[in-house]
């Protein structure tokens, strides 16, 4: 149990006899102030005792002429990144699993199947996720014929990339018991072939159907998932995760996982609406943290499904299917009470909403169920915020409700999202712009593993609006692009914001905790086009390096 981020972080905590004042000068400093303007500094001071930055500025160095100074070479320091969605035991089930991101058809994304599944016999189960079929070659959902023909020995699930919708082998619908009588379950799907057997696709909350076989995995299986997230994580410059929806299993792990100072990165932990005592942990409380490595104040909720899968729930019919809005995965009136338990719980509401129609109904509960004081206290978010009609956005502001917006999700979906939607409904969609104009603090992240964690991929598409082949040119939509200096306040000060802890993180301001990464480039010297290929050097937290490339 105690692994060498255990060691790293029990390092990272203690109170060292050799605790020092450490400085650098000739850096390119980029920071926030407390008004949330951009600040930049040539010098930049830490403490590595109370793992607190000291001070920041241009000639700082003559006040601390005792303290470890170092030249910085003219590299760039920015605050540490938070990712304000993302699903850290995800991303590290996923890092073990067949990689289906960026094939081009079914026939590939098979392949890759197949050959997963030779080099791993051991498996019980072929799991993998990140198919997207609006990018292949057909444009069609695919079926269990190429899979069986690949793996027909054990069973096959594997995830959309937006994990709203799931491909099994006929392997996998026989263990679930999913025959052409099945029924489908509220809030889900099962897709059909003209004789009406399922085809292998599962929508929505059909998934639960592979769910409930699925074996679920021990303990060393799930820190060996997490250890490897935190890896990646740190890698990329992230020191902090607002974990979306975590179940009652994770959230105890991580509780002690805290305990044995085993923590690499901060975690801002999402219960998920989900469990079955969720009104346990509210009535316990939040669980706070004095060193900011643990907090649990919020609950993830349940709206709609995805667009791609057309499963986001619309106001009007989806322009690529008569007759079809979407899907409720909640029932509504389910909902209704649960967002009521967590707000009046002191907790905060943080919706999954990617449908107008979605969006609008969380914005009626939160008119409905919550006082002016408990909104503006509250800082409840809507996860995604995708698709919003313009006569909702203002309603966001007045409503004090937060827009937690994944940059990339525009760029991956700018494909299909017309297809979709047509042309009237793109006006509220992915409206950054329109959203920080009218004051509305984006929390910033990536919804990984949905898509990839790197963070400089999500500042990339805020400020061009462009896929990493710069297309389409001039931006997809390029009145919503935001500048480098917004974007970047997304994915610090205003994520921290999101999550309380704008006082503590995300400014990289004096008294606030010395989290910070170091860039071999300047991201505000460099062609915005090129901003997703930006690489960590090193990356600090609380004052104590705890990533570096070699």
């Amino acid at each position: 149990m105690r692994s060498i981020l255990a060691l790293t972080t029990a390092l990272l905590l203690s109170s060292s006899a050799f605790a020092q004042q450490l400085g650098w000068t000739n850096i390119r400093g980029y920071g926030f102030a407390a008004d949330g303007q951009l600040v930049q500094f040539q010098q930049l001071i830490i403490d590595t005792d109370s793992g607190k930055v000291l001070a920041r500025g241009d000639a700082i160095k003559y006040d601390f002429p005792d303290a470890n100074w170092q030249d910085g070479e003219g590299k760039a320091i920015l605050p540490g990144l938070i990712d304000g969605h993302g699903h850290i035991l995800g991303l590290g089930q996923n890092l073990m699993q067949v990689e289906l991101r960026g094939t081009q058809s079914e026939l590939e994304a098979v392949e890759r199947v197949a050959e997963f599944a030779a080099r791993h016999p051991e498996q019980q189960w072929i799991q993998g996720r990140g198919w997207n079929q609006v990018l292949w070659d057909n444009n069609e959902f695919p079926s269990t014929a190429l899979l069986d023909e690949a793996v027909s020995d054990r069973p096959v699930w594997l995830s959309r990339i937006d994990g709203h919708a799931g491909w099994a082998n006929s392997k996998a619908l026989e263990l679930a018991g999913i025959t052409k009588d099945t029924l489908d379950p509220p809030g889900g799907r099962i897709l059909r072939d003209e004789q009406g057997n399922p085809t292998g696709v599962l929508l929505n909350n059909a998934r639960q159907y592979i769910s409930a076989v699925l074996p679920e995995p021990n303990e060393t299986e799930v820190i060996q998932a997490l250890e490897a997230a935190f890896s990646e994580l740190l890698s990329l410059g992230i020191t902090s995760v607002h974990d979306a929806g975590i179940d009652s299993g994770l959230a105890r792990l991580y509780q002690r996982l805290r305990t044995e100072n085993a923590l690499p990165l901060r975690i801002y932990a999402m219960l998920s609406a989900r469990n079955s005592d969720l009104q346990d942990w509210l009535d316990q409380g939040m669980i706070d943290d004095e060193l900011d490595l643990l907090l649990i104040r919020a609950v993830k909720l349940y709206g709609d499904g995805a667009l791609g899968s057309r499963g986001a729930a619309l106001l009007a019919d989806y322009s690529d299917q008569a007759e079809h809005r979407g899907l409720l995965v909640t029932e509504p009136d389910r909902l209704t009470a649960q967002m009521q338990a967590t707000i009046e719980a002191g907790f905060q509401a943080n919706v999954h909403a990617i449908g107008d129609r979605a969006n609008r109904m969380v914005l009626d509960r939160f008119e409905q169920l919550a006082t002016k004081e408990q909104l503006a206290q509250g800082r409840h978010r809507m996860e995604h915020a995708q698709i919003v009609s313009p006569q909702d956005i203002p309603r966001f502001k007045a409503l004090h409700v937060l827009p937690s917006m994944q940059a990339v999700h525009a760029t991956s979906d700018m494909n299909m999202a017309g297809d979709r939607l047509g042309v009237a409904r793109l006006r509220g969609a992915y409206a950054w712009r329109t959203f920080v104009d009218q004051g509305s603090p984006i929390v910033g992240g990536s919804d990984f593993p949905v898509e990839l964690a790197n963070p400089f991929h999500g500042l990339h598409a805020s400020v061009t609006r462009q896929d990493q082949q710069n297309q389409p040119v001039g931006g997809w939509l390029p009145e919503q692009r935001l500048t480098l200096t917004e974007a970047l306040r997304s994915f610090t000060r205003d994520a921290a914001y999101g999550a309380f802890q704008e006082e503590r993180l995300g400014s990289l301001a004096p008294g606030m905790w010395a989290d910070f990464i170091v860039l071999e480039q300047d991201p505000f010297a460099m062609e915005p086009e090129r901003l997703w290929q930006l690489e960590v050097l090193q990356t600090w937290l609380a004052g104590n390096k705890v990533f570096h490339r070699e």
